[in-house]
């Protein structure tokens, strides 16, 4: 069996989600009106309070979905739409360059669609906004500003962003503000309801539960514009019948991950720091992103992300593929694609180095003996890599 360093790309079922979904897969509709589907509303009720609970929101701001890349589209384009429509003026769009590309790519489709600007937020050598820079623009016509939209944390380098400070801005602007928190949720504490964010997108297949499953928290005095339309499902936001045995199985991961965070992320970070001994020894390989050793609240105790000057990412990845680790170049939702990562670019690398890419991130399976596999491994593989060259050399 190989051993797995995708974490951030997907997570391994666990048991709790397994023993969910297979007491939940005989339910009803639970919008049906007779005992059976009275009885999957209630499943689904407590489900849905109990993932609030873990997230730090009220029930009634948990509007389901089917994954982040949903949440993230219902988010950008349902607040832009609506604050359109309610004052014609607002088409700024403000974000970071390295937002995921379910974030992007929605805005870039409203920019070519339906007369959004964007307006990016620069961000530092380390991936982290610029707050100064970020203050200045909110006070820069604040009226022509639909939203804001910034990742709690970045799914390739793991930096985490001052969420805190960005919400308390927006709110003094005025201005919604949508929260990316996929790889945030269940890594490190998270708390919709002291976050300032309007809107915040998590995912369940990231910790856990199934792919398929996800939600958006929508403050409750927050309007969207729906994407989609039918039966008036979720605060009549997202139409669609409930997946009872998905959303049972994210509650039941949430719950797990927020009672063992403090633990697990210190075993994670742990195992983490002896990846990064290993590859920093080789020269010509740089750690992105911030430095865990000195900041550790700036990164995602079960991310590593390093560049290798002169070698390809993807001779990396397949020389650890066939060497029996599971990585990753940066973000899977882009994998196969033949350009460098557009987050390390926005950080300021060049292309030439932002080619040289490897993501390592870490879960629930990840053992002791994986880690130090993997650390006896790397160096000869980065010297491999290094041999082989750059493509376009």
């Amino acid at each position: 069996m190989p051993r797995y360093f995708d974490h951030a790309a997907t997570t391994p079922l666990k048991p709790s989600a397994v023993q969910a979904i297979t007491e939940h897969s005989g339910l009803a509709n639970p919008s049906s009106l007779h005992g059976s589907g009275r009885r999957a509303r209630l499943a689904a009720d407590s489900s849905r309070a109990r993932l609030a609970a873990a997230a730090g929101a009220d029930p009634s701001e948990v509007i389901i979905t089917s994954g982040g890349t949903e949440a993230d589209n219902l988010a950008v384009k349902g607040l832009y739409w609506q604050r359109r429509h309610e004052d014609g003026r607002r088409r700024r769009i403000l974000l970071p360059a390295l937002e995921h590309h379910a974030v992007l790519e929605a805005a870039e489709w409203l920019e070519a669609h339906e007369e959004a600007e964007l307006v990016i937020i620069p961000v530092d050598a380390e991936g982290v906004v610029d707050l100064a820079a970020l203050e200045a623009m909110l006070a820069e016509a604040p009226e022509s500003i639909a939203l804001l939209t910034a990742m709690w944390a970045n799914n390739e380098m793991g930096a985490v962003q001052p969420i805190g400070r960005i919400g308390q801005l927006c709110a003094a602007a005025g201005v919604p503000f949508h929260t990316d928190a996929v790889q945030t949720f269940g890594s490190i504490p998270v708390s919709f309801a002291e976050s300032g964010a309007s809107t915040m997108a998590i995912s369940g297949h990231k910790i856990g539960a199934p792919v398929g499953i996800g939600a958006l928290l929508v403050r409750r005095d927050v309007k969207l514009m729906p994407v989609q339309h039918g039966g008036g499902q979720e605060r009549d936001i997202r139409s669609g019948t409930l997946d009872v045995p998905g959303l049972a199985a994210f509650a039941a991961v949430a719950e797990e991950a927020v009672a063992s965070l403090e633990a697990e992320s210190s075993r994670l970070a742990g195992l983490r720091n002896r990846l990064l001994e290993a590859v920093e020894q080789e020269e010509g390989v740089r750690l992105r992103g911030p430095d865990p050793r000195t900041h550790p609240q700036k990164r995602l105790p079960n991310n590593l992300h390093f560049t290798v000057d002169g070698a390809e990412g993807d001779s990396l990845l397949f020389m650890l593929d066939m060497a029996g680790f599971d990585t990753a170049t940066g973000s899977a939702c882009t994998a196969g694609v033949p350009r460098p990562s557009h987050v390390l670019l926005a950080m300021g690398l060049s292309e030439e180095e932002a080619r040289g890419a490897q993501r390592l991130t870490l879960g629930w399976t990840t053992a002791e003996e994986d880690v130090e596999a993997l650390r006896q491994a790397l160096p000869g593989i980065i010297r491999q890599a290094r041999t082989a060259g750059m493509a376009a050399g």
